[in-house]
Formats: C-alpha cells, sequence, structure tokens
C-alpha cells in the first residue's frame, strides 16, 4: 500500500509520533511518503529518510493571532497541495493519513478522495476546537469555523484514529462514528536512547535539577514554570535548584524576557531546541520532570508527549491534575489540582526533598509505560485501522 502523510505543525522526523508511525508502517511493508514544514532545521525540500520520503514545504511561520493562523495556514495548505500533486505524478497514493491540528488539511485530500479513490485517515492529535479557544479565551466566528473544519474533516474519513480515548469518545460523537472506525494509537517513545550517560555539569553546581521538555507557546503553561523557579528562589529562599528547560516555540523569546526580568538567570537555562542526544543525555540526569500543561477542557484531553518521554527515563513527574495526564502517569507523579505556580513550586520542592518517593514514583511510571502503554500495541491499532480502511 502506498501512504502519503501530512502533518501541518511540526517537521519529521522531528514530530516523533508521526515519524514513528511512519517508520511503522514501513516496517508493515507499506511504502510511506511524508508532507511537512521547513521548520526546526529541517529545511530540505526532499530528502529520503531511513527509507521514507520526505516532501518539506515553506510555511510562513508559527502563529500567534488570528491572523497569523489564516497565514500560517494558507501557506501550509498551498505547499501541502502542491507537494501531494507531485506526489501523486510520481506513482500516487492509495491512503492519505492527515494529522491534525489543523482540521484544515480535508482541502488537500477531497480532490484525491473525489477523483482518485484514496481513502483517507484522520489521525487526532488534538482537539482543534478546544485548542483554538484554550489559545483565544473565546468563542467567535473564528471558533465556529474551526468546528466546521473539524466536521468536515470527520465527515471525508474513511477511519479516525486518536491519541487517547477521551479524545476518541469526542471525535467519535461529534463525528457520528462506529467502533470499526475509530482507533485509539497512544505515542510512547520507542526510539530515544535511554541508556545515555548522565551529564552533571547541567547541574551547573547545584543539588537538584529539575527538567521540562516540549513546545513553548502560550497553551503550555510555561510562565508557570517560570514562575513556580522564581517562588522558590525567592519566597522559599531555595538556591540549590536548578532549572532546565529544553524547547523551542512562539513564547521562547517572551519567556527568555520573564526569566531575565525575575533576575533568574543563575537559575534558569534555556538552550532552547536541542538535539536528541543532548536530550538523552539530560533526561538522565533531571532529578524530576515538569508538565506545567495549565487545567483547561483542552489540555484535559491531551496525552502529553513529555510526559510519557519522563516515564521513558524513569524520571518522577510534577504536574498539573489535567485529566489525561493522570490518566497517562498514573502513580508516577505528583499532580497540583489548581493552575498556581506557588503551589506548583512548593510540590517540586517536596519532592526533591523526599528522594525516597522520587524512586517510588520514578518506578511507578516506568512500569506503566513499559507494560500498559507500550508503543507495540500503538502499533498493532495503527496496522488495525490501516486494514479498516
Amino acid at each position: 500500500m502506498r501512504v502519503l502523510i501530512l502533518v501541518e505543525n511540526l517537521p519529521v522526523p522531528f514530530d516523533r509520533r508521526v515519524w514513528q508511525e511512519a517508520c511503522a508502517l514501513r516496517d508493515a511493508g507499506h511504502q510511506v511518503m511524508v508532507i511537512c514544514p521547513q521548520m526546526r532545521g529541517y529545511t530540505q525540500p526532499e530528502e529520503v529518510l531511513e527509507g521514507i520520503q520526505i516532501y518539506r514545504h515553506w510555511i510562513s511561520g508559527e502563529a500567534k493571532s488570528v491572523g497569523g493562523f489564516v497565514s500560517e495556514y494558507a501557506s501550509a495548505l498551498w505547499g501541502e497541495f502542491r507537494c501531494a500533486l507531485k506526489a501523486w505524478r510520481r506513482g500516487g497514493f492509495d491512503v492519505i493519513h492527515l494529522c491534525n491540528p489543523p482540521d484544515l488539511l480535508f482541502f488537500v485530500a477531497l480532490p484525491f478522495k473525489l477523483f482518485g479513490g484514496v481513502k483517507v485517515i484522520f489521525d487526532v492529535h488534538d482537539l482543534w476546537p478546544e485548542m483554538f479557544e484554550a489559545k483565544f479565551g473565546k468563542r467567535g466566528l473564528m471558533y465556529w469555523a474551526v468546528r466546521i473544519a473539524e466536521r468536515c474533516t470527520l465527515a471525508l474519513a474513511n477511519v479516525v484514529i486518536a491519541t487517547n480515548k477521551s479524545v476518541l469518545r469526542a471525535v467519535k460523537e461529534r463525528g457520528k462514528l462506529s467502533d470499526d472506525r475509530a482507533f485509539v494509537v497512544r505515542t510512547a517513545p520507542n526510539r530515544m536512547k535511554t541508556t545515555a550517560e548522565p551529564d552533571e555539569s547541567l547541574r551547573v553546581g547545584k543539588k537538584h535539577l529539575v527538567g521540562y521538555i516540549g513546545v513553548m507557546g502560550n497553551a503550555d503553561g510555561v510562565d508557570y514554570l517560570v514562575r513556580a523557579a522564581d517562588h522558590i528562589v525567592k519566597t522559599r529562599q531555595r538556591t540549590d535548584v536548578q532549572f532546565l528547560l529544553m524547547g523551542s516555540g512562539p513564547e521562547h523569546a517572551e519567556l527568555l524576557k520573564l526569566r531575565d526580568q525575575l533576575s533568574l538567570q543563575d537559575y534558569i537555562s534555556m538552550p532552547g531546541r536541542v538535539s536528541d542526544e543532548f536530550l538523552c543525555r539530560a533526561l538522565r540526569t533531571i532529578d524530576l520532570g515538569v508538565a506545567c500543561d495549565p487545567i483547561n477542557a483542552y489540555n484535559d484531553h491531551c496525552t502529553m508527549n513529555k510526559v510519557l518521554e519522563y516515564m521513558a527515563f524513569a524520571k518522577p513527574i510534577v504536574m498539573f491534575g489535567t485529566v489525561e495526564g493522570r490518566f497517562s502517569a498514573g502513580d508516577g507523579a505528583v499532580y497540583v489540582m489548581e493552575n498556581s505556580a506557588e503551589q506548583l513550586g512548593d510540590a517540586i520542592l517536596a519532592l526533591l526533598d523526599d528522594e525516597s518517593r522520587r524512586q517510588t514514583l520514578a518506578a511507578a511510571g516506568h512500569a506503566r509505560l513499559t507494560q500498559e502503554l507500550n508503543w507495540e500495541r500503538s502499533v498493532e491499532q495503527l496496522l488495525a485501522a490501516y486494514q479498516a480502511a
């Protein structure tokens, strides 16, 4: 089977979920192509990587406003359609696999389904209407346009896959989907070097090292973690904790400014996007990981990659108690049930000061990931979805 995967918000192989899916489909004997944006250091228009053909297109940039969204998505759709035409002329494809957000990729898939008989799989990474509302804090005309786009994509799809059960429940209800058209494909890491050597220099002479890995956008709550560090250093008078915040995104520059305004340069390292080698060394070194995505209707449905990555490296977690976050981490985390930087900071300190509890949480989280949420089970569901399509 010839498979074309479309992803708009991250490039491959940087997007771990999409790349793992592509590799799993390749290993199952399918011919796989991926269309993604040129960003985050991946700028080659075309390349073949590990047997997978990658097409990358120009995109206007990561949006911070409604106008920015229009520009970003218009440029992305045009680039995706041009790349899809190129793939079609070079041999075509049998399945087009749409990874949201946004829920606009049906525009690219529609002509190929209508005139080429291509099957459509909708891979729901995020509930886009909830994501839009969390980002802009209101429901206007654009919000209802987003809801219509979601319905159109669900109507076009032959099969839908989702990252967790709560997302699946939502899309099944909205799309009136039967059980044989809907599957859960979770995102467990399987390509990370969990045996990397720790790097104690990352502690910068401090006793404790707290880590964060992930996107830095206005929906990710990294400002809570920066302010939690401020609470730890200035209110709790603790100077033995170093914070390592890895990742980039549209809010990275603003978060750097916030760190500097709070005079926390000696306590917070923010290297931006890091290499896989650096990331694995860092995850081996940290004493605990933080997931600071605030509790809201959007994040309650999200399975955060960072949480599963901490669990893969057997690290205890402090996180806001989102619904899916609590399901994913289980007994491997301490949960803060209010969106409060001070409570987040207090929870971090309490866990840092209790080594025995850290070890207990780490073991529970690692066991949950490897025994219940492992990638091998997700591959079975992915291949079942393709068989259904």
